[in-house]
């Protein structure tokens, strides 16, 4: 009878236990730009497919945030983190939408390079911290912001790159822990340096290294840092002109390595030593999409034309990769294309399948592990403008449109539009998802979508 009460009490107490942890792991953090190892993947966390900003519809909150950034916000547990650049002078030139013009923006007033942490569930901000002030040590594009990076956590610190102005490290408390200064980074146009066009690669964080890729003017580099010091871990030179992609952990059964997506050659290293592991050669002259993985294959894309490839690379990839010519596939390409890649818009791996945006909208699906194309649409009328790079939930894919609206896309292989959300402001940030929420950067604010109990 004792052993049996014993037991009663013994299966009430684990079965609370377990009970308990189970809500609280449901909410999936966001930890640097599109989520995890910028996979863009939300599943589990429910977000809505429909809202209104514009009416308040399913607005959970909406918090402004001054200044001019681009960067995505990320999130550990309760807690979402935006950065910015403030302009003491009038905000500057900034103009989105579809156009090639190449101009810089000439405001040289003062700026304050700040670090914001909002409460995930009510949008209050908790703190705010300027990393650095002072006059921009290089010029931004016109459709850029001195702000463009994203920041990224671990849970215990987060890091913020503000290019030349700096490496910034926090604590999840707003503690300044390090800050390292990497040198002007110029990465403008490689055709004629008085445009100068700004950082837009986001740090990494992996197995607690930071991880920098600078492709600038002259004197590119990858590094990584101790998280916990800032102390310079490696550091390798690389023969590049300025590219705007985040570099990306390739994991595979056998080895782990950052791949990095540049103009002269798409690279993988090794994220212990810095050591070059393998090269590819043909990629377009303007490189900004960010490396995703998925299927045991690494994917890359560019879409700055006449050259506008697609590579899913093999994790076996060693030495020169470089496809021989008419060849589409060699040992360590499983697939590519010679045109189709995307521009700004990262791609997205969901399932069994890869799907490209265009900057003007056109949405592609192909067979990841076979590059088959399964079906091509246009998202939205041809004066539409794609930056933010798509991210996916539950069966739905979410496209933030320059002009305003969110277009909400059935996964699968059958082209199918779910709704059409107007925020009623421009978006060049990507969203975040999590804890049945998806978080909008706009150019004035941030919002918390979120579907309102009926």
């Amino acid at each position: 009878m004792r052993f049996s009460r014993r037991m009663s009490s013994l299966l009430f107490i684990l079965t609370a236990i377990m009970l308990v942890p189970c809500s609280q792991a449901v909410a999936q953090n966001w930890p640097s730009f599109r989520g995890s190892n910028a996979s863009g993947n939300g599943d589990g966390q429910n977000p809505p497919a429909k809202w209104d900003a514009v009416k308040g519809e399913n607005v959970a909150w909406k918090t402004p945030i001054p200044g001019l950034a681009h960067a995505s916000p990320v999130i550990w547990g309760n807690k979402l983190f935006v950065v910015s650049s403030v302009s003491s002078a009038d905000p500057g030139k900034f103009r989105h939408g579809l156009y090639g013009d190449v101009d810089s923006d000439k405001d040289l007033s003062k700026h304050s390079w700040k670090i914001f942490c909002l409460d995930k569930k009510s949008g209050k901000i908790l703190w705010e911290r300027t990393a650095t002030e002072g006059i921009p040590k290089v010029k931004r594009h016109i459709k850029s912001t001195h702000a463009s990076p994203s920041p990224a956590t671990d849970g215990k610190y987060v890091v913020a790159f503000f290019g030349s102005e700096g490496l910034f490290c926090y604590d999840l408390d707003g503690r300044q822990i390090w800050k390292i200064d990497l040198g002007v980074l110029d990465s403008g146009w490689f055709f004629d340096a008085d445009y100068q066009w700004g950082m837009a690669s986001s740090p990494v964080i992996h197995k607690g290294m930071v991880i920098v890729q600078c492709d600038v003017q002259k004197g590119s580099f990858i590094a990584a840092f101790d998280i916990k010091t800032g102390k310079q871990l490696w550091k390798t030179m690389r023969d590049e002109i300025p590219s705007w992609g985040t570099p990306t952990i390739f994991e595979s059964k056998d080895r782990t390595m950052i791949v990095t997506n540049a103009t002269r050659r798409i690279r993988g290293y090794d994220p212990t030593t810095g050591k070059e592991v393998f090269e590819l050669s043909g990629n377009s002259e303007v490189t900004v999409g960010t490396p995703v993985t998925g299927h045991d294959m690494v994917f890359v894309t560019a879409g700055y034309p006449p050259i506008q490839p697609i590579y899913a690379i093999k994790p076996s990839a060693s030495g020169d990769i470089s496809l021989a010519e008419g060849s589409e596939s060699n040992n360590h390409i499983a697939w590519s294309k010679k045109r189709g890649g995307t521009y700004m818009p990262t791609p997205l791996v969901y399932g069994d399948y890869l799907y490209t945006c265009s900057n003007n909208g056109v949405l592609t699906c192909y067979q990841a592990k076979t590059g088959e194309r399964v079906y091509q649409q246009r998202v939205a009328g041809q004066s539409n403008a794609f930056s933010a790079s798509p991210v996916a939930a539950d069966g739905k894919l979410y496209f933030a449109g320059e002009d305003g609206d969110v277009f909400v896309i059935k996964a699968g292989p059958t082209y199918e539009l779910l709704a059409t959300n107007p925020v009623g402001e421009v978006m060049m940030a990507t969203p975040a998802i999590s804890d049945g929420m998806i978080f909008i950067r706009t150019i004035g604010h941030v919002y918390g979508i979120a579907e309102k109990s009926k």
